[in-house]
């Protein structure tokens, strides 16, 4: 199966939000770390709920944590 056409800076967020964890940022969206870690790979296309969860929690708009490239 071909990878989701969304990309993400969650890496990049978590690097810059002092070395966030995967697990960390899980808990404050109630995601299991593998979860979190499949959508940081581009594995799995998260929920638009979880997407925005992911955004609020680095106080960036939508567009700038995901980017469609459909």
């Amino acid at each position: 199966m071909a990878s989701p056409p969304i990309v993400n800076q969650i890496r990049l967020l978590r690097f810059m939000a002092g070395e966030m964890t995967q697990a960390e940022l899980g808990d404050r969206i109630g995601m299991t770390r593998q979860t979190v870690a499949a959508i940081e790979a581009g594995k799995y296309s998260p929920t638009l709920e979880a997407a925005f969860r992911i955004a609020q929690v680095f106080g960036k708009p939508l567009d700038e944590v995901f980017q469609w490239e459909g």
